[in-house]
């Protein structure tokens, strides 16, 4: 599948670029608002005409995705984004039908929460020989000292929406897959507050500017 990516990052980062960045500097992230530090990445098949479709179906529930776990969720956050969807994909020209109606797209929202930890190996090094004074390798009259491999564990979060088109109208049925024509991932601090949801959902579409112009 041929595909486009287009990342557009909300972020205006104030300072000395090019003049060189002390380390006690402040972090100029850390000055950043919920809406600076927000990134938008969108996806589309370029071989897809959006002007053959004409319905969609989208479900009253999110697919929470932690780790390998799935869950159906439907707080009334994620009753705001699916409103807010629908109200968009209406103002573009789409129809919303049931799902039993054969719709030529899907809609799916899903909320990924994904956490991992890692290890980091810190290996003792001989240089430290030389450090102390003792001449690297060959120190302590011909003996070395052996130290053992200090590990770190770190745990790292990625936290993010997913929202992807499927095409319902041109299933593959050869291999039973459908089509993922369009994607979005809404990334960045304050994404799941209610009141950034008609901002970011509104930014991603702007993005797919694709969508817009075949129903014009």
């Amino acid at each position: 599948m041929k595909t486009v990516f287009q990342i557009l990052l909300w972020a205006s980062i104030c300072g000395g670029i090019g003049s060189g960045v002390s380390s006690c500097r402040p972090d100029p992230l850390n000055d950043l608002t919920p809406e600076d530090s927000q990134v938008f990445i969108t996806n589309h098949d370029r071989s897809v005409n959006f002007a053959n479709y004409k319905t969609y179906s989208l479900p009253d529930s999110v697919v929470e995705m932690v780790n390998d776990r799935q869950t159906v969720s439907m707080s009334t956050l994620d009753q705001r984004v699916l409103d807010k969807l629908a109200q968009t994909m209406t103002g573009l020209g789409y129809q919303r039908v049931n799902r039993n109606t054969n719709p030529d797209l899907g809609l799916a929202v899903m909320k990924i929460n994904n956490s991992y930890v890692g290890v980091t190996s810190n290996p003792y090094s001989a240089y430290y020989l030389d450090y102390w004074g003792y001449g690297g390798l060959g120190g302590f009259g011909g003996y070395s000292p052996y130290y053992p491999s200090y590990y770190s564990f770190y745990e790292v979060s990625d936290t993010y929406w997913l929202i992807q088109l499927i095409d319902l109208k041109n299933p593959n049925t050869a291999d039973q897959k459908l089509n993922v024509v369009w994607q979005a991932q809404i990334r960045g601090n304050g994404i799941f507050d209610e009141t950034s949801v008609d901002s970011i959902i509104t930014k991603v579409f702007d993005q797919s500017t694709y969508l817009k112009e075949t129903k014009e």
